[in-house]
C-alpha cells in the first residue's frame, strides 16, 4: 500500500474481514491485522445467518456456495410441557427464515475476497491509523488496554457444538428444545441429513457429556431430541465453551495520540446463542460503521468522534434489545417451580396462534425490520 492506511482493523475473523471489504469498497485504505494461522484442527461451528447478513456478504462476494449454506424452511421450538411454536418461510413469503452456514467455508470465502482487494493490506502487527477498529472477539486484549469495562453476566451453562448425521431427513427444518433446567438443545440443518448441534447445558453436566464415548453421546442426543429425526450419530469432535451475556460500557473513544478507536462484534457485545443472532449482530455492526464512514462529510476524517458516536448510538439499542430478549427467554426456562412450566408452555401455544405478532418477531430475526 503506497499511502498509509486510514483504518487499522485488529482482528481478522468474520466481522473484521467483512468490515475491511466494506471499507475498501468505499475506497478507504485498510490495514487488517491477521496473526499467524492457528494449527489446523476441525472447526465444528456453524452460524445461523439472516437475510440481511446474507445480502451483505453476497454484495462482497463473501457468501459460500450452496453446499455450505443450507436454507432453513421451517423453525420448530418445543417447550418442556407440550408448548410449541412453528415458523414457516412460506408463510412469511421469503426464501428462507435463515441460512445455516459452515464456519470454515465462510471464513475461506472472505479470506479469498480480501486477498483480491488491493486496498486491504494484511499486516502482522497493528499500525498507526486515524481509526482503529477492534474486532478481536469477546476476549480482546486491546479492549482491556483501553480500560473499557466489559459488563459480563455469566450463565451457569456451556455450549457444546458438534456435527451429526441423522437417520431421517431434516427437510430444511431447524429444531430447538427447551427443558425445565434452562438447557437448550438445537439441531440445525446442514446438507443432506447433516446437522449442526448447539447444546446449551448446565456447566456441571458439560464435562460428563464431553467425556462420553461416541455411542453414549449418541444415546444422549436421541433422548434430548425425543427421536424426532431417528438415530443421531456423532461425526466430528465435540467443542465446548462457557456462555455469557456481555456489553461494553464504551464502544468508541480516542487513544492518547489523538487517533480514534471503535469496538465491533463480540469485542463490543455477546448474547446467549439460543436465538442464533450473535454473528448477525456483529455483521450489522460492520455495516453500520461502514455506512457512517461512507456518508461522512468530505472534510471529516474516518476517525471523527461525531461519526463514531453516531455508529455507537445506532447499534447499542439493537444490541441491547436482542440481549434482553435472549436473556429473558433463557431465564423463563431456568426455573421449574410451579406454576411456571404450565404458564410458559401455555404462553408458547398462545403465541403460536397469534399470526401478527409471530410475523413481526420473524421479520426482526430475519433482519427485515
Amino acid at each position: 500500500m503506497a499511502l498509509p492506511p486510514e483504518v487499522c482493523i485488529r482482528g481478522a475473523g468474520i466481522v473484521g474481514r467483512t468490515l475491511a471489504l466494506l471499507l475498501a469498497r468505499e475506497r478507504v485504505r485498510v490495514a487488517l491485522v491477521a496473526p499467524a494461522a492457528a494449527p489446523p484442527g476441525q472447526d465444528v461451528r456453524a452460524y445461523a445467518l439472516n437475510a440481511a447478513s446474507k445480502a451483505l456478504l453476497e454484495s462482497l462476494r463473501g457468501w459460500p456456495d450452496a453446499a455450505h449454506a443450507t436454507p432453513v424452511r421451517e423453525m420448530l421450538v418445543y417447550g418442556d410441557e407440550g408448548g410449541r411454536v412453528q415458523f414457516h418461510a412460506a408463510r412469511q413469503k421469503v426464501e428462507a427464515l435463515a441460512w445455516i452456514v459452515d464456519v470454515p467455508a465462510l471464513e475461506q470465502q472472505l479470506s479469498d475476497a480480501v486477498r483480491f482487494q488491493p486496498r486491504i493490506e494484511i499486516v502482522a502487527e497493528p499500525v498507526p491509523a486515524p481509526l482503529t477498529v477492534v474486532c478481536e472477539g469477546r476476549i480482546s486484549a486491546t479492549r482491556e488496554t483501553l480500560g473499557v469495562r466489559y459488563e459480563v453476566t455469566r450463565y451457569p451453562q456451556h455450549a457444546i457444538a458438534a456435527r451429526l448425521q441423522a437417520e431421517e431427513p431434516h427437510d430444511g427444518a431447524a429444531r430447538q428444545w427447551f427443558n425445565d433446567k434452562g438447557e437448550v438443545f438445537a439441531l440445525l440443518p446442514l446438507g443432506d441429513r447433516q446437522l449442526a448441534l448447539v447444546w446449551s447445558v448446565d456447566q456441571l453436566r458439560a464435562p460428563a457429556l464431553l467425556a462420553q464415548t461416541a455411542d453414549e453421546f449418541n444415546t444422549a442426543l436421541h433422548d434430548a431430541s425425543h427421536g424426532a429425526l431417528g438415530a443421531l450419530r456423532l461425526t466430528s469432535e465435540r467443542a465446548a465453551w462457557p456462555l455469557q451475556r456481555a456489553i461494553a460500557d464504551r464502544w468508541t473513544g480516542q487513544f492518547t495520540d489523538g487517533s480514534s478507536w471503535a469496538l465491533a462484534g463480540d469485542a463490543a457485545h455477546t448474547v446467549h446463542p439460543l436465538a442464533g443472532q450473535g454473528l448477525n449482530l456483529g455483521l450489522a455492526d460492520a455495516a453500520a460503521l461502514a455506512n457512517v464512514i461512507k456518508d461522512r462529510d468530505y472534510w471529516r476524517s474516518v476517525g471523527d468522534a461525531r461519526l463514531l458516536r453516531r455508529y455507537e448510538r445506532a447499534r447499542r439499542t439493537d444490541v441491547l434489545s436482542m440481549s434482553l430478549a435472549t436473556d429473558g427467554l433463557q431465564q423463563l426456562f431456568a426455573h421449574s417451580a410451579d406454576p411456571l412450566p404450565a404458564l410458559r408452555n401455555w404462553g408458547m401455544r398462545g403465541f403460536d396462534r397469534t399470526r401478527l405478532v409471530k410475523n413481526w418477531i420473524a421479520k426482526q430475526a430475519m433482519g427485515l425490520h
